[in-house]
C-alpha cells in the first residue's frame, strides 16, 4: 500500500477503535459537507463528450450502466430518505478511447404520477404522500386506510434476465431497458398526454410512454425480489422473494430458467424453489441480497426485521415503511442452506451473533465445506441514518450520525455441509488449515459459527468496506483471491480498495474530497489470471468546481489509467453493470 494514499488518523479515531474493537464504532472529526451529492439535477438524453486526461484502454468497448436516485423534490415537497430519490439511469459509453455521458430519469409510473401533479403523489421507502388536498376531507380521510402500493421506482441497480436488462429495486416492479438508449423496448401509451403538463417549468413536456412493467407477482407468489439476482454459467437466474399468507411471512427461493425460443415473457417459466416459513409471522427479516455456490443458496436471516403491522398501517399513521423495519439484538442470524437441484432445505441450521449484511462477495465449496464471504456489521440500524436530512448536515452534526453508525468489513463463514451425529456437541467441525473460523456442533441439527476476518488492521483506516465485486464470470461460485470495494470513511464511499486474501494486503485508490461508486471488474480480452483487467467506477464530488468523472484503474496495480471528466455533476448513485460491447 503506497504511503501517499495512507490517511492520516486522529489519535482520539486510534483510542476508539481499541475500546470499541469488536463494534466498530469511530470517533472521526471534520467530515466535509456532501450535500451536493444529493442534490436532484436534470437528465442529459443526448451524449455528452467527455475530455480524456491518460488513456481509456482501446479494448474497452461497452456501456457502463449506473442506477440510483437523482431527482428529491417533486413541486414544493420533498423526499425524506436517500432510497427514495426518482430513478435516474446513467450511461458511460466506452470506444476507442472515448466516452460519452447521458443520463434519463426512468418513466415509471410513480415518476409520471408524481410530476403530472407536481407533488409527491407516491408513497416511497421513506416518505408517505400526503392525500390530495383536491379531494373532499371524506376522501382525504378514507385514503389514509388505504395499503400502501408497492413502488415502481426501480432507482437500486441494473440487473439480466434471460439476456434482457432491466433496472430493479425491492418491489414486485422491474422495468425493461434499452441500454443503448435508456429508453424502454416495449412502450404502452396509457395516459393523455395533453394533461401531462410540468408545473415546475410551466411548458407542456414531450409524450413520455410509460415503461413496460415487469411484475413478479404476475408469475409467481412472491411481493417483491431483491436486486441483487445470481446467475449460472447456463443462464439459470435465481433470486429471492418474500410473500404473505394466513399463514405468516414466507422467504422464497425464485429460479429462471434460461432463455427458450418459445417464451415470450421475461419470467416465463419462474418457480418456486423453496419456501421458507419467518421464525416470527409477523415479523419477517429484511435482506437485500443473499449467497449462492455451484449447488447451494444460502438465505441469511438476520435480525433487521420488519413489523408488517407498523408497515400496513403506515400511511394511516403517516409513518413510511422505514419506520416498520428495526434491529432486534437480541436475535442471532441464521444461515439457511438449500439445495438448488433439489430444493430441499437443510435439517442442519446454522447460527451466528446477531449481524446484519447488505451485500456477499463470494460463495463457494471445498472439500465438504462451504465458504461464504460477505460484508457485515455488528449493528443493524444503518438503514434509517440515510435521511436526506443526515446527508445534508455539516460540522459536528454529520460527524455524530458517521461516528454513531457501525462499520461493516468483510468476512468469513464456514459452514460444514455434513454434520456427523457421531461428533460430540461443543467440537469445532471446522477442520480447515489456517482457517480461524469457527463452525460448533451445538446440537444434533444445529451449528453456530464465528467468522474470520477478511482484512488486517489498515482497513480500519478507510472506514471498512461495502459494494464488493469480484471477478464475476471467472470466479462466482469459485475459490478466489481478489475483490474489490469502497472504503466508507464517510457516509458514502470515499476510496476504492483492492483486496488480496493471500496475506489480506489492500491496495488503494484516494483523492481528497472525491467519492467513487461502487467498482466494477472488467476482464481483458483473454484474460488468464483473475484480476488481469480494469476496474471501472464514477466519481462524484460535491464540489462545484471539479467535474464528475468515470475512472479507469488497472486492477493488477490499482493504478489510475486514465479518466474521462463529464461536464456536469450528477447524484452519488448505488449499483451498476458493464455492458460489453465486444
Amino acid at each position: 500500500m503506497s504511503s501517499m494514499n495512507r490517511l492520516n488518523i486522529s489519535n482520539g479515531w486510534k483510542k476508539t477503535r481499541t475500546k470499541n474493537k469488536d463494534q466498530h464504532f469511530t470517533d472521526v472529526h471534520g467530515l466535509p459537507c456532501i450535500e451536493n451529492l444529493v442534490c436532484s439535477v436534470d437528465e442529459t438524453p443526448e451524449p455528452l463528450t467527455t475530455t480524456i486526461t491518460g488513456n481509456i484502454p482501446s479494448w474497452i468497448k461497452g456501456n457502463f450502466l449506473r442506477n440510483g436516485p437523482g431527482k428529491f423534490e417533486i413541486g414544493r415537497s420533498s423526499f425524506n430518505h436517500w432510497f427514495d430519490g426518482m430513478a435516474l439511469m446513467h450511461q458511460f459509453h466506452i470506444e476507442d478511447g472515448k466516452v460519452t455521458y447521458m443520463s434519463r430519469f426512468l418513466n415509471s409510473d410513480c415518476y409520471n404520477t408524481n410530476l403530472g401533479n407536481n407533488r409527491i403523489m407516491m408513497s416511497e421507502f421513506g416518505t408517505v404522500a400526503i392525500p390530495d388536498p383536491c379531494k373532499n376531507f371524506f376522501q382525504r380521510f378514507l385514503s389514509r386506510f388505504e395499503l400502501p402500493k408497492p413502488s415502481d421506482n426501480a432507482n437500486v441497480s441494473f440487473v439480466q434476465y434471460k439476456g434482457d436488462y432491466y433496472v430493479s429495486t425491492e418491489t414486485n416492479f422491474m422495468h425493461r431497458i434499452d441500454p443503448q438508449t435508456l429508453e424502454t423496448k416495449e412502450k404502452v401509451h396509457n395516459y393523455d398526454c395533453k394533461k401531462y403538463v410540468c408545473m415546475e417549468n410551466k411548458l407542456k413536456m414531450k409524450c413520455r410512454n410509460h415503461c413496460a412493467q415487469v411484475d413478479w407477482s404476475k408469475f409467481i407468489a412472491v411481493n417483491g425480489a431483491t436486486a441483487h439476482p445470481h446467475v449460472d454459467p447456463d443462464g439459470t437466474t435465481y433470486n429471492m422473494g418474500n410473500s404473505y399468507t394466513l399463514k405468516g411471512a414466507f422467504y422464497n427461493i425464485i429460479m429462471v430458467p434460461p432463455k427458450k425460443e418459445s417464451q415470450k415473457d421475461t419470467l416465463e417459466g419462474a418457480t418456486v424453489l423453496c419456501s421458507i416459513p419467518s421464525e416470527h409471522k409477523s415479523k419477517p427479516s429484511y435482506y437485500h441480497s443473499f449467497a449462492m455456490s455451484e449447488n447451494y443458496v444460502v438465505f441469511i436471516e438476520q435480525p433487521i426485521k420488519m413489523d408488517l403491522l407498523k408497515i400496513v398501517t403506515g400511511k394511516l399513521r403517516g409513518k413510511g415503511i422505514n419506520e416498520g423495519i428495526y434491529w432486534d439484538h437480541k436475535q442471532n442470524t441464521v444461515f439457511h442452506v438449500i439445495n438448488k437441484h433439489t430444493g430441499k432445505l437443510s435439517l442442519v441450521k446454522y447460527y451466528a451473533k446477531p449481524m446484519s449484511t447488505f451485500h456477499q462477495i463470494n460463495c463457494y465449496e471445498e472439500n465438504g465445506f462451504l465458504i461464504m464471504d460477505m460484508c457485515c456489521s455488528d449493528d443493524g440500524q444503518a438503514i434509517n441514518s440515510y435521511m436526506i436530512q443526515n446527508l445534508k448536515k455539516s460540522g459536528n452534526a454529520l460527524d455524530e450520525v458517521y461516528n454513531t453508525m457501525c462499520r461493516v468489513f468483510p468476512r468469513r463463514f464456514v459452514l460444514p455441509l455434513i454434520v456427523d451425529n457421531d461428533i460430540p456437541c461443543g467440537q469445532n467441525l471446522n477442520t480447515r488449515l489456517n482457517s480461524t473460523a469457527t463452525a460448533i456442533k451445538a446440537d444434533k441439527n444445529k451449528v453456530f459459527c464465528a467468522h474470520e476476518d477478511l482484512h488486517g488492521d489498515d482497513l480500519h483506516e478507510y472506514g471498512g468496506l461495502e459494494f464488493p465485486q469480484i471477478n464475476y464470470s471467472m470466479c462466482n461460485s469459485h475459490p478466489y483471491r481478489y475483490f474489490y470495494g469502497c472504503g466508507f470513511r464517510h457516509l458514502v464511499g470515499d476510496s476504492l480498495i483492492k483486496m488480496d486474501l493471500q496475506g489480506k494486503q489492500i491496495k488503494v485508490w484516494k483523492q481528497a474530497d472525491m467519492y467513487p461508486s461502487e467498482p466494477i471488474f472488467v476482464p481483458s480480452p483473454g484474460a488468464v489470471e483473475e484480476d488481469d483487467g480494469v476496474i471501472l467506477s464514477v466519481v462524484i464530488t460535491p464540489n462545484q468546481e471539479k467535474s464528475t468523472f468515470f475512472l479507469v484503474l488497472d486492477a493488477k496495480t490499482f493504478e489510475e489509467l486514465g479518466r474521462a471528466e463529464v461536464p456536469i455533476n450528477i447524484p452519488y448513485g448505488f449499483h451498476g453493470t458493464f455492458q460489453n460491447r465486444q
